[in-house]
C-alpha cells in the first residue's frame, strides 16, 4: 500500500501530525502498537492528574482541620481506580471517530522499517514520501539485579490496591508526584535517587522547598544512593542501596522503576531506513527531519531536540512537522516559552532560564525571590510552602520564573505569556488583575 505520510505513533504529536495531513488531501496512514491516544492521555498525564485531584481534597482538608474543617477524610483507592479507568476507556475510541472522520487509514501494530520508506506492520507492507516517528518514550530499564522486579509508571497508575509501602527508585518528576499521591492515600513512602537533589533540571532553590515539604509530609527521601539490587522477599521486596557512606537494605511492598525515561524506538530496524539516533532520540535538523533520511521526520519524546518530554512540546513539534510536509520545509518550532509543572503538592513550576542557566550564557540579570507563605493567598488556606523566583535581564524582560505553592501551574503560563508577549516587569507590575486570585501575586513577584 502507497501512502503521502505514514505515522508511527498516535500520542499528541502524532495525531496532530495524521489528522492534519489528511485534512489537507495527503493520503494517510497511523498506526500504534498500544490503544490509539499515547502516553500523555492512556498512560500519563491525564490519568495522573485525576488521581492527584483526589489527594489535593486531602491536602486541602488536612491542612484546614481544626480551623473550620472537622472529622477525615480518605482515598477509596478502589473507586477513585475506577473512575480513572472509566475516563481512559473511552479515549481511544474518541481517537479513532476524530482519525475517520479526518481520513486516516488505521493500523493496529508495532512498524519496523525495511527500507527508507517502507514500513512493514505485521502482515502490511507499507510505503509513503513521508514517515514520521512519534513513537514516545518507555521507562529505561534498569540493569541491575533483580531489575525487572519493580514495576513501571504505567503499573502504578492501574494498581487496584495501593500497598502499605512503596519504595521509588528515581528522583524525577513521576517519583516525586507518585510518592505524593502515595503519601496523602496513606501509604509509607519511600525515594531512592543518586543525585544530591531531585529534580536537577528544575530551579535547585525551589526545588529546596519542595524537599522540605517532601520529608514534612512523612515521606523517607535518601539522596545519593544508588539502588544496586532488588530482591523478592516473603513479604515484599528488598530494595539494596549504596553510597560513600556505605550500603543500607530497604523492606518494602512494593518497588516503583521511576528512574526516568527514554526513546521508545526498539524493534524498529532504524539501520535498514539509515536513520541516524543516539540514546536521546532521532537525529533532526532545525526541521525536525532526519539528518540522514530526508524522508524522515520526527515529533515528541522520540526525538533529539531542544523541546522538553512534554506533551505541549510534542503538539508543537507535532504541528511544525504536519507543516513542513505539507508546504516543504519552512517551520522550526519556538521553544522560547515552555512552561512545565511538577505535580507535587504543593505544585511546583517553572518557565524559561534557571539562574544556573543564565550564568552559563553570561548574560546580565537580576533575581527577585522569597519565601512568601505569610502571603494572603497562603495564609488563607494555611499553606505553608509558597515561594517564588523570577529573573530578568536589565531591559526588564523575563528570564526564567521559578513557583511552589497553590496554583503553581496556573501562575506559571501568565509568565510564559509574559514571556511569549515580551512583556516587561513594568508592564507585569502595572497590569490590573482579579483579586483576590493567585494570579494577582505575580506582579509583586516581579
Amino acid at each position: 500500500m502507497k501512502y503521502d505520510v505514514i505515522v508511527i505513533g498516535s500520542g499528541m504529536a502524532g495525531m496532530t501530525i495524521a489528522n492534519k495531513c489528511a485534512k489537507k488531501g495527503l493520503k494517510t496512514a497511523v498506526t500504534d502498537s498500544r490503544p490509539y491516544g499515547g502516553t500523555c492521555a492512556l498512560r500519563g498525564c491525564d490519568p495522573k492528574k485525576i488521581l492527584v485531584g483526589a489527594a489535593e481534597i486531602i491536602d486541602r482538608a488536612n491542612k484546614m482541620k481544626g480551623i473550620g474543617i472537622q472529622g477525615d477524610i480518605f482515598i477509596n483507592w478502589q473507586d477513585l481506580m475506577a473512575y480513572k479507568n472509566d475516563f481512559v476507556a473511552k479515549i481511544p475510541k474518541g481517537v479513532e471517530k476524530g482519525y475517520e472522520k479526518a481520513g486516516v487509514d488505521m493500523y493496529h501494530g508495532a512498524a519496523s522499517f525495511e527500507s527508507e520508506n517502507t514500513v512493514r506492520i505485521g502482515k502490511d507492507l507499507l510505503e509513503a514520501d513521508k514517515i514520521v516517528i512519534a513513537t514516545g518514550a518507555r521507562p529505561v530499564t534498569l540493569d541491575i539485579p533483580g531489575g525487572d522486579l519493580p514495576i513501571d509508571s504505567t503499573d502504578f497508575l492501574n494498581l487496584e490496591e495501593l500497598p502499605k509501602e512503596i519504595t521509588f527508585i528515581g528522583g524525577g518528576y513521576i517519583a516525586m508526584e507518585f510518592a505524593h499521591l502515595a503519601a496523602r492515600g496513606g501509604s509509607k513512602v519511600t525515594i531512592i535517587h543518586r543525585g544530591k537533589t531531585p529534580l536537577e533540571n528544575f530551579e535547585a532553590d525551589i526545588v529546596k522547598h519542595l524537599v522540605n515539604a517532601t520529608e514534612e509530609l512523612g515521606i523517607d527521601l535518601h539522596l545519593e544512593w544508588d539502588v544496586v539490587a532488588v530482591e523478592k522477599t516473603d513479604n515484599g521486596h528488598a530494595v539494596k542501596a549504596a553510597s560513600k557512606n556505605g550500603e543500607k537494605t530497604i523492606q518494602t511492598d512494593l518497588v516503583v522503576n521511576a528512574a526516568g525515561r527514554v526513546p521508545e524506538l526498539d524493534d524498529m530496524n532504524l539501520e535498514k531506513a539509515n536513520i541516524s539516533y543516539s540514546k536521546k532520540g532521532i537525529q533532526v535538523n532545525e526541521y525536525l527531519q532526519s539528518e540522514s533520511n530526508p524522508s524522515i521526520y520526527a515529533a515528541g519524546d522520540a526525538v533529539a531536540s531542544k523541546g522538553l518530554n512534554l506533551t505541549p512540546v510534542a503538539v508543537l513539534e507535532g504541528h511544525a512537522v504536519a507543516a513542513n510536509i505539507i508546504r516543504g520545509n519552512s517551520k522550526t518550532p519556538d521553544y522560547t516559552e515552555m512552561p512545565s509543572a511538577v505535580f507535587t503538592l504543593p505544585t511546583l513550576a517553572s518557565v524559561g532560564m534557571t539562574e544556573k542557566q543564565v550564568k552559563e550564557i553570561g548574560k546580565e540579570y537580576r533575581v527577585k525571590d522569597g519565601s512568601v507563605s505569610n502571603w494572603y493567598n497562603a495564609k488563607r488556606i494555611n499553606e505553608s510552602t509558597y515561594a517564588y523566583k523570577v529573573l530578568s535581564d536589565n531591559e526588564g524582560y523575563i528570564l526564567g520564573a521559578h513557583i511552589i505553592g497553590p496554583h503553581a501551574e496556573e501562575m506559571i503560563n501568565l509568565f510564559a505569556m509574559a514571556i511569549r508577549g515580551k512583556l516587561t516587569v513594568s508592564d507585569i507590575r502595572n497590569m490590573v488583575y482579579a483579586y483576590p486570585s493567585m494570579g494577582s501575586d505575580i506582579g509583586s513577584m516581579v
